[in-house]
């Protein structure tokens, strides 16, 4: 009995003593410092990526062991012609990290893109990746953005999406509702040009019915000329017998998506998002009058200054060929800048 015991010691039951067949010994499984490693005692800190933090860590190297450059960089995987690199810094890096700054606390939704844009409008020939490398290191972020709707446009090319072709060809409006800092509702009625994504008039009140949708809407055919169409939900603003039949004599066609779809009115949608986004989550009213003058001067800001994706950075509607970048330094559009983009 004791040597069927003894038997099995040197068998399978010695394994919890040493290493399996399939596993290293203690002295294999990496007990001994890796130069691949970020830090050999296992602190955590992630693998050496960047050239920038292989060089410093040659340099600690060298001074905690005293070993040689050249053997510090084969250990490190650093080539030693970038560890030698000096790193050179232009003259203008001072200047443009605080117009970035600037322009980041300002337009507090903005991305390292739009920034590049707006320093494109005021002279600067930069690169966004250059401006990307200082939007990191000054630890500007933008929160995250909201998902992707739907497609704009049914493959059977239906009349309900009807897609613009020139300028006055299709308009669209919508309400945007707010409140003052009384608590007392605000409603804008925001129209738009979907072609020249320019925005005709943002009218503010405390309420709006059919005949005051058919004044704005009387002035803006009388400045820009009658559209052929006009896009809109099923409000009964919209739907109101005054404004169809308004509407008909003048000869606009309306276009009424199907309800509960509004992605069905995207451009309008797109640009109401922007406006809450950019301007009225940032804004306390404290009075109608108020409200009407700070939306005026943002729509205009909106029309002349903010670079649009569809025009490849450049605003819908520029006063000039190129805005004068007085305008951007304009403190009193926006009010003060906002903490939203600094960390």
């Amino acid at each position: 009995m004791e040597e069927g015991v003894r038997g099995n010691e040197g068998g399978s039951g010695t394994a919890p003593q040493g290493a399996g067949a399939g596993e290293r010994t203690p002295e294999a499984g990496g007990s001994e410092p890796d130069g691949r490693q970020a830090d050999p005692g296992g602190s955590g800190q992630g693998k050496l990526l960047s050239p920038e933090r292989r060089g410093r860590c040659v340099v600690h190297v060298r001074q905690r062991l005293g070993v040689s450059e050249r053997y510090a960089c084969r250990v490190l995987g650093q080539p030693r012609t970038t560890q030698r690199r000096i790193k050179k810094v232009r003259g203008d890096e001072a200047a443009l990290r605080t117009d970035v700054v600037r322009l980041a606390s300002r337009f507090g939704r903005y991305g390292y893109r739009q920034i590049t844009n707006l320093l494109r409008i005021e002279g600067w020939q930069v690169n966004h990746k250059r401006v990307e490398r200082i939007w990191r290191q000054e630890g500007l972020k933008v929160p995250r953005r909201q998902p992707k709707r739907g497609r704009l446009w049914l493959n059977d090319g239906s009349c309900i999406r009807l897609r613009p072709l020139h300028k006055n060809h299709v308009w669209s409006y919508d309400f945007v509702s707010t409140r003052s800092h009384d608590g007392r509702p605000l409603k804008l009625l925001t129209v738009l040009d979907e072609h020249t994504r320019q925005c005709l008039a943002i009218k503010v009140a405390r309420t709006m019915k059919g005949h005051e949708v058919v004044e704005v809407l009387t002035d803006l055919f009388v400045r820009h000329g009658p559209p052929e169409h006009l896009r809109s939900d099923n409000g009964p603003e919209f739907t109101a017998k005054l404004v169809r039949r308004w509407l008909a004599r003048v000869g606009v066609q309306t276009l009424f998506i199907q309800p509960g779809s509004p992605w069905e009115n995207g451009y309008n949608e797109s640009f109401n998002g922007k406006l809450r986004n950019e301007f009225l989550n940032g804004e306390i009213f404290f009075t109608l009058h108020e409200a009407v003058v700070l939306i005026e001067q943002w729509r205009r800001l909106y029309n002349t200054v903010r670079p649009h994706g569809a025009y490849g950075g450049l605003p819908p509607a520029p006063e000039t060929t190129k805005p004068a970048p007085w305008f951007l330094r304009m403190p009193q559009l926006l009010g003060p800048p906002g903490p939203q983009s600094l960390t």
